[in-house]
């Protein structure tokens, strides 16, 4: 349409002549005086309304344009929908299109439309991070071994890695497992690392933290809650298969691996400790590396945009913390790991929930606490509070 809108800029705006005007826009002398025919049918006159499109304008000029033998079109939302239930492909939709349309699209073309279609869904929104605001954590896919030295015995620590959104400033380390201990441990010495906290924590669907990790209360799992409640941040996973989510972690886990644990790929360790020291000194030359496309490292980056908007530690670390269910026996006691702990005897066969750390054991009815106990970690010990039983069980034991 820009050459129909010079078409009537020159004749009717400047006054040219037809032939002039189709050596100036590099078209025929005959389609000049076509355009101009359509557009006085149309009633088209110069200038043009300023809200009037190249779509508009062409439905003035040429009405019959696009529509004629048009072919039935595809609901693509739907054709993509279905695509993502099991045992549906491309061509079972076409055939089913052309049994409801048979003049429809051939197989080429209706495969061709959707992925334009789908090529203008799928469109990338450009996240921008503000300084403090995130950090992405994820565990890396690659494992380090550490060697033991009197059994020979290789264990492959996992490498836990996290990024800032806004400066990229990366940690990384290497815990025992992918369990609950490590994963929470892993976040309260990454804080520690950053000197604050930010207002936001972006995990993986990781199983120790996320989705159906505590079989009685599925979604975050109430260790990992209690942590961020603990240092004053939310933690709000990334969705299920949606990578783009935590692009920043999946980037520094990138870098991780090819500037951190492959120049250590020869170096034999035998503890844990001997190799954080070496990723330690890996993740700084890393974080003051200079960026390609700007004239700052990760770590001048952080000094200046996060550091100063990460919210303050807490004044005491946090102490990690289970959860468990227990069912109050007759005895009006409950079971912890081969140990046994009272609560008031008015909850008997009442479904408690049970807090416990390395050094304390707290019951929970109802979101209140009804007991607490230093722990035991001996066996069939019972640790009982005597103002928990009843009046008549004290009178006896006296």
């Amino acid at each position: 349409m820009q050459k129909v809108r010079e078409v009537l800029r020159l004749r009717w705006g400047l006054q040219r002549g037809v032939r002039e005007i189709g050596r100036s826009a590099g078209i025929s002398h005959s389609t000049v005086g076509d355009i101009l025919q359509r557009a006085e049918v149309a009633g088209v006159s110069w200038p043009l309304p300023k809200d009037l499109d190249d779509r508009g304008l062409q439905q003035m000029l040429y009405p019959a344009v696009g529509t004629q033998h048009r072919k039935p079109e595809p609901d693509w939302g739907l054709v993509h929908q279905e695509l993502s239930r099991k045992g549906v492909t491309l061509q079972l939709l076409w055939l089913e299109y052309r049994a409801e349309y048979p003049a429809g699209y051939a197989y080429s073309r209706f495969c061709q439309l959707y992925r334009k279609w789908q090529d203008r869904a799928d469109v990338v929104l450009r996240q921008r991070h503000r300084a403090g605001e995130k950090v992405f954590v994820d565990f890396s896919g690659q494992t380090v071994p550490i060697i033991d030295g009197f059994t020979g015995e290789v264990q492959q620590a996992q490498v836990f890695v996290g990024a800032l959104g806004a400066s990229n400033y990366t940690y990384a380390e290497v815990v025992a497992a992918q369990d609950l201990d490590n994963w929470v441990g892993a976040h309260i010495r990454m804080f520690e690392f950053f000197c604050g906290v930010t207002e936001i924590v972006v995990p993986d669907h990781l199983k120790s933290g996320v989705s159906l990790s505590c079989r009685y209360e599925p979604g975050l799992n109430p260790t990992y809650r209690e942590m961020a409640e603990h240092y004053g941040t939310v933690v709000i996973p990334a969705r299920p298969r949606k990578p783009r989510d935590k692009a920043k972690v999946e980037s520094a886990v990138g870098m991780v691996s090819r500037w951190v644990l492959a120049p250590l790929r020869n170096r034999r360790f035998f503890s844990m400790q001997e190799a954080n020291r070496a990723i330690s000194a890996s993740v700084k030359a890393l974080n003051e590396r200079k960026l390609q496309r700007m004239d700052a490292t990760r770590r001048s980056l952080f000094e200046q945009l996060d550091a100063p908007a990460l919210k303050p530690l807490p004044a005491e670390r946090y102490v990690i913390a289970r959860y468990k269910k227990a069912r109050v026996n007759i005895d009006y006691h409950i079971q912890l790991e081969k140990n046994y702990y009272s609560v008031p005897y008015q909850l008997t066969k009442e479904e408690v929930d049970v807090r416990y750390t390395d050094s304390v054991v707290q019951i929970l009815f109802r979101g209140r606490r009804v007991a607490s106990h230093i722990r035991n970690f001996g066996r069939n010990r019972y640790v009982t509070d005597p103002a928990h039983r009843p009046a008549a069980h004290q009178k006896h034991l006296e």
